[in-house]
């Protein structure tokens, strides 16, 4: 009966791929590959935006982290986010809008020049090159367990390479609106199949299980523990959870391109300002409904251990639940919700890592104004190229180990600091230079770098001192004051630059915008 599972998700594979296909038609310009002409309808961004968020390390990391004592400190989170996104709607969107940008970081071009602008843009590839590798590699586990079912032990590279191998074909021809309008569809499914989870699970523990769970502290929301050890290192601390992860969002959502490319596909600014807080609403809601999902399998499993259960981490709880504790077919539709988040956010990946490669460091390194036509063929190349890249690295992988949503948010935590501190360096400090923003950019990176691996502070855990390293979301904090105070201060140290030339006004060309943006830009 299995067969009917993989016929299910064989099926999937092929009509997500049709269906983006048809539904952005033929890409004729650079411009229309990766923002869609600002043609996206508001509602259709926003859910892509939650579907490039949330991936495969939200659906497998979240169920598992509540079923284990995390509660739903991810929905505490959510609400910091929420709180950073309409920061960045009041804030950056208008800045990007009204430009008429591409890219996030065109601002930086404008504002401070073009080094700055290709080396975020580098930074912001490399970041993501890392950062999907781990998702990508994540992906595999439910894949590689579903097969196992079967006696067919594929090795996670194989699943690795087909599953980009599949991601490709829709994100090459059809550029961001096939992300985008895949990424609603696939958004929907894997949704979908967590509100089917809980009503499965519902069925199996009943009333008495949803109070087991309750005295057993699993739908705890808030972590009011204010010990200053505590609150730098726990991730659902609610200082942590709040301020540090409205930080993070304004990173996340406001300087990172593989969010804002969505945001600039929309029809209007105001349309732009709806799809980013309607999406922090879209993930709380998401948070809730995969902590919820944790909560339920720990009354279901009676409180096991994961030894007890032989799984070998958190991250192998929901797809074991999904293969062994749901009817045919459903688990197929389960799994095929995971393909789709773990394709959402590959295929968003992709295609804003070509967009910034092409509008920023092609931009910023070369002085040929490229064809219009050679600008569209360099954007499916390095497709292609970046995809490639990716799963060579995802593939460096070789087991699962600790939780990959929490790895994720570390590995962000080297840049993240430093992207937004350049954005809030050129609206705070209107005599700080090129000079100043890049040497500020290079330390962040440095000092973000030693402290991500080196620092450690000493938290009390069942009687034992265990060296902890800083929470995720603090990094960005640190990050953005490391970068501020670096180029505050070497700004002092030259003449402040005439009136109109250390701050272009918003959307007016300034020394760092060039040729390649023109020709981007262009309709």
């Amino acid at each position: 009966m299995r067969q009917l599972d993989l016929v299910v998700i064989v099926v999937y594979l092929v009509a997500i791929a049709v269906i983006g296909l048809r539904l952005a038609g033929r890409q004729k310009t650079s411009k229309e590959y990766f923002v869609g002409e600002g043609s996206m309808p508001w509602w259709t961004v926003s859910f892509s935006v939650v579907a490039t968020e949330t991936s495969v390390l939200t659906v497998i990391s979240v169920p598992g982290g509540a079923y284990s004592g995390q509660g739903f400190g991810n929905v505490e989170l959510a609400l910091g986010y929420v709180i950073g996104r309409v920061v960045v709607a009041t804030v950056l969107i208008p800045l990007y809008k009204r430009g008429g940008f591409v890219s996030a970081y065109q601002y930086l071009g404008t504002r401070f020049g073009l080094r700055l602008q290709g080396l975020a843009s580098v930074t912001f590839v490399f970041t993501r090159l890392l950062a999907e590798g781990v998702r990508l590699f994540a992906s595999a586990i439910p894949i590689k367990l579903l097969l196992d079912e079967f006696g067919v032990h594929a090795g996670y590279r194989v699943i690795i390479i087909v599953l980009t191998v599949i991601t490709v074909v829709y994100t090459y021809l059809g550029g961001i609106k096939a992300v985008i309008w895949t990424d609603a569809i696939q958004m929907g499914l894997y949704l979908g199949g967590a509100v089917l989870a809980i009503a499965v699970l519902s069925g199996h523990v009943g009333g008495a299980g949803y109070s087991r769970a309750l005295h057993a502290g699993e739908f705890r929301l808030f972590d009011t523990d204010f010990g200053l050890a505590h609150i730098l290192t726990s991730p659902f601390a609610l200082p942590t959870a709040i301020v540090g992860g409205a930080i993070f969002a304004m990173a996340s959502h406001g300087s990172d391109q593989l969010i804002v490319q969505r945001i600039l596909a929309t029809r209007s600014l105001r349309d732009g300002q709806k799809a980013m807080i309607a999406s922090g609403v879209f993930v709380t809601f998401q948070f809730a409904a995969f902590s919820l999902v944790g909560a339920l399998l720990w009354a279901y499993n009676e409180g096991k251990s994961f030894k007890e259960l032989g799984l070998a981490s958190s991250d192998n709880l929901y797809p074991n639940f999904i293969l062994h504790g749901l009817p045919v077919v459903i688990s197929g539709l389960l799994v095929a919700g995971i393909l789709g988040a773990a394709m959402g956010s590959l295929s968003s990946a992709l295609n804003s890592m070509s967009n910034s490669t092409v509008a920023d460091i092609i931009h910023s390194f070369f002085r040929t104004t490229p064809s219009e036509a050679s600008l569209l063929k360099l954007a499916r190349v390095m497709t292609l190229v970046w995809a490639a890249l990716m799963a060579v690295f995802a593939c460096a992988f070789s087991t699962s180990t600790g939780n990959v949503y929490l790895t994720g948010l570390t590995i962000a935590g080297y840049t993240y600091g430093a992207l937004l501190g350049a954005f809030l360096l050129g609206r705070i400090v209107r005599r700080a230079g090129e000079a100043d923003s890049v040497v500020a950019f290079l330390v962040t990176v440095g000092v973000m770098t030693y402290i991500v691996r080196e620092v450690k502070i000493d938290v009390t855990v069942g009687g034992a001192t265990v060296p902890t390293a800083i929470a995720a979301q603090w990094l960005v904090p640190i990050g953005v004051v490391v970068t501020l105070v670096v180029g505050g201060l070497m700004s002092l140290f030259h003449r402040a630059p005439e009136p109109g030339q250390a701050h272009p006004a918003d959307g007016e060309p300034g020394p760092g915008q060039g040729r390649v943006t023109a020709a981007v830009q262009q309709d």
